[in-house]
């Protein structure tokens, strides 16, 4: 289960450069691959062994015309809310302030572990100015300097042994997981209420191991599989403005513990950002991916005319990755919804799909030789040799050349469609790499 860590404070005092300095730490998640960095306030961080989720929650609030409170309010908020740890990050070059008082007001009601991070401590002379934070009355002042990265290790070990215990959970490992996520209002309440039907007796409620993950065990009509229901739906109560900035982060749970993500899109409001964002956390997750539009019985003009623009906006606004299903839906009225739930069996088989290595480079070998990658300084670049790796959570294949390094993302590109070419990996991503034979 993965856990939340969240970073809070008033802006200026460093919190996106101690948010890269904690996620760089892991070179995989921060590497300019396509598509990840459509969000920058969301990472994985990983040390000693432990995993968990970094949130820059300020990243998140948008639209702050010097509202400073207000926008600091939600932030904090988001925090108490989600977050399994906090981090309250403070200036010690500009000293304590109004505004540190006023988030430490609030946080100091909270029952969850935090601490209060000095940032811009970039030599010990500035240490012990790091004392008045004593004041806030949150314990001791962790000093770090972000830019130049003392302390930050540190940091990490306290952050690490502040992380809840896994409790195990009692899941059947085997069976598929399904999030059904998106936008507030899209209809994801209306969708798991219709696969679940009134039938409800056939449903047994697993309290996930977060507070807020509810595993739903779902089996008629031959399919059997968990679905994870975020908290999103069941708790609006606390909530009532802003739902969406609580979606996006509410999705981030969802989505690290599913295998197959159905992203709701309404059909009367098209692709908005708030969509992308939650797509490129299902991309950065490399989970299957299913892209319903929903609320179709509302869309006057059905014609296949329609139809066909709709597919391409969608694949288009979602490139570069557009090898997943697309399935106009209506919830209300249970217009294929069960399609639905046959496509996430087929994009779960998908991703436990494994190809022999001989029919790999029975079919790919004559391709690659065909369409080589292109020389480099005059050297020519050979691949001898192709297969998948053992059991991964996303298909994952490994080309062996003579001179790996000189082999650039448009080819792995043109390689990863060739494969899906050949074979049906439909709804979920495809890694390559490129080894040294």
């Amino acid at each position: 289960m993965g856990n939340i860590v969240a970073i809070v404070g008033r802006s200026n005092v460093g919190k996106s450069t101690l948010f890269n300095r904690l996620t760089q730490s892991r070179q995989a998640i921060v590497n300019e691959e396509a598509g990840t960095t459509r969000d920058r306030q969301y990472g994985k961080v990983e040390w000693t062994g432990k995993e968990f989720s970094l949130i820059d929650t300020g990243g998140w609030v948008t639209n702050s015309e010097d509202v400073f409170e207000e926008e600091i309010n939600k932030q904090v908020q988001i925090a108490l809310e989600e977050a399994d740890v906090i981090l309250f990050v403070v200036d010690v070059m500009n000293g304590l302030t109004d505004l540190d008082m006023d988030v430490a007001k609030i946080l100091r009601c909270t029952k969850k572990p935090l601490r209060v991070v000095a940032n811009k401590a970039d030599n010990f002379e500035l240490h012990p100015s790091s004392a008045e934070f004593y004041s806030l009355g949150l314990g001791d002042p962790f000093c770090v300097s972000a830019i130049n990265g003392s302390g930050t290790g540190d940091l990490l070990d306290q952050i690490v042994s502040l992380l809840p215990e896994k409790k195990n959970e009692m899941l059947d490992e085997e069976l598929p997981r399904m999030a059904v996520v998106g936008r507030p209002n899209a209809g994801k309440s209306s969708l798991i209420n219709a696969f679940v039907g009134e039938e409800r007796h056939i449903v047994t409620d697993i309290a996930g191991t977060t507070r807020d993950s509810i595993y739903t065990k779902y089996d008629k009509f031959g399919l059997n599989f968990y679905l994870v229901d975020t908290a999103g739906i069941r708790k609006k109560g606390k909530v009532n403005e802003d739902m969406e900035y609580y979606s996006v982060i509410r999705s981030i749970r969802a989505i690290e513990n599913s295998d197959v993500c159905v992203l709701m899109l309404d059909a009367t409001r098209g692709i908005e950002s708030q969509d992308l964002n939650i797509f490129s956390l299902i991309q950065k997750n490399r989970k299957g991916l299913i892209v319903c539009v929903n609320k179709w019985d509302l869309v006057e003009d059905k014609s296949q005319q329609a139809i066909k623009h709709y597919i391409e906006t969608i694949r288009e606004r979602l490139a570069p990755f557009t090898d997943f299903p697309i399935l106009f839906i209506s919830a209300l009225t249970k217009q294929r919804i069960f399609k639905v739930l046959e496509t996430a069996k087929e994009v779960y088989e998908n991703r436990r799909k494994r190809l022999s290595t001989a029919k790999l480079n029975e079919v790919l070998l004559p391709i690659i030789e065909h369409t080589p990658p292109p020389a480099w300084k005059g050297k020519y670049i050979k691949i001898k040799y192709i297969t998948q790796l053992p059991a991964g959570v996303v298909p994952s294949f490994v080309f062996f050349c003579n001179l790996p390094q000189w082999i650039k993302e448009p080819y792995k590109r043109f390689l990863e469609n060739k494969i899906r070419e050949s074979w049906d990996f439909t709804g979920t991503p495809i890694n390559i790499y490129i080894r040294e034979k």
